[in-house]
């Protein structure tokens, strides 16, 4: 989430002021890819789906330890999926009540789609089953772009437009799609988006085991990462890794991805126990429903410009980078004044 509320732009800003390789390099991942291929910006979107999924096995768990019936659990996931699914239409203009000319499809609609799908899935299966839904969903998901043909475009087109999601969204979606004849966020690529919060249940679940300490934890993500990276890497040949179709390999290189940053965060924050450098981090996490739907909504420039222009009238060629950083400083201590007060947007 921070690179969302202002972190993308603190770094291109540096980039160009300091001229710093790593820097220039940052930047570069800071937009998302246009087709085939993978950034590091691309990977926010199903990290937060991987966190969502890891997070179920212990807030499931601690909702049966507390005497809630499935039945209830049922109930929560359902509606939460569905909340996310209505933020998701607000956050595109649902009250200006022009519907015909309105995008369905969102980033929080399709988190909640994907977790509501599967967390029924976890609450009806063990891990095993988890893995293998994950598999045939990836390897069907693969088949029905590459064998079905689409009319206009034959089979295994992947061109943008071309492809079998394309299509359906085109003759299934209500209003505008994002791009004219596409949409990233469509029907069909909904189906390994879930595969994604799986592959998060999983590793929720061997979070949660005391069988292995936490050494053992953190070499068993490495691992699964490196597999994930793997079998995206020999799949990416026939079937690119592309976040706008959610492509198979692209759910694999993803969740390699989050596999590996985990286990770094898991290693240095709960076996090591280095915890006070992630406060900055933690607050924005606390909050980052509220925080992605606050700036759609409430503009914190105004308010950066009100509080902090007469300072940077005068910073002069560092002044782009000082605004990059204010932008981010307003936004967050409105998150850090709630999470003080322990007042935090559940949904």
């Amino acid at each position: 989430m921070f690179w969302i509320i202002g972190g993308a732009a603190i770094v291109e800003v540096a980039a160009e002021l300091i001229g710093w390789v790593p820097f220039a390099w940052l930047a570069g991942q800071m937009q998302h890819a246009d087709w085939h291929g993978f950034t590091l910006y691309d990977l926010i979107f199903p990290l937060f789906l991987f966190l969502a999924g890891a997070a179920m096995p212990f807030s499931f768990a601690g909702r049966l330890e507390r005497g809630e019936s499935k039945i209830e659990l049922y109930r929560r996931v359902v509606v939460r999926g569905l909340l996310l699914v209505l933020l998701g239409l607000i956050y595109n203009g649902l009250l200006k009540f022009d519907w015909a000319n309105m995008r369905y499809t969102s980033v929080l609609g399709r988190i909640g789609l994907a977790y509501l799908f599967a967390a029924l899935i976890v609450l009806n299966t063990r891990w095993r089953a988890q893995l293998a839904w994950v598999a045939l969903s990836l390897a069907g998901y693969w088949a029905a772009l590459k064998l079905v043909p689409v009319p206009g475009f034959g089979a295994g087109d992947l061109a943008p437009g071309h492809t079998l999601t394309d299509y359906l969204d085109r003759l299934l979606m209500p209003g505008k799609l994002l791009h004219g004849d596409r949409d990233p966020l469509g029907i069909l690529s909904t189906i390994p988006a879930i595969s994604t919060a799986l592959i998060g249940a999983i590793t929720g679940r061997l979070l949660k085991t005391e069988r292995l300490n936490g050494y053992a934890k953190t070499m068993a993500m490495v691992v699964a990462g490196t597999v994930c990276f793997g079998l995206a890497d020999l799949w990416h040949g026939d079937f690119p890794i592309n976040k706008n179709l959610w492509s198979s390999p692209f759910v694999l290189h993803c969740a390699g991805w989050s596999l590996a940053l985990l286990a770094f965060f898991y290693l240095v924050i709960d076996v090591w126990r280095l915890r006070a450098w992630a406060l900055f981090f933690v607050v924005i996490g606390g909050n980052s429903i509220l925080i992605y739907m606050a700036r759609r909504f409430v503009a914190f420039s105004y308010t950066t410009h009100f509080v902090f222009d007469g300072v940077l009238r005068t910073a002069g060629p560092m002044q782009p980078l000082l605004w990059a950083l204010a932008v981010v400083l307003v936004e967050w201590l409105p998150l850090l004044f709630l999470h003080r007060k322990r007042i935090f947007l559940r949904v």
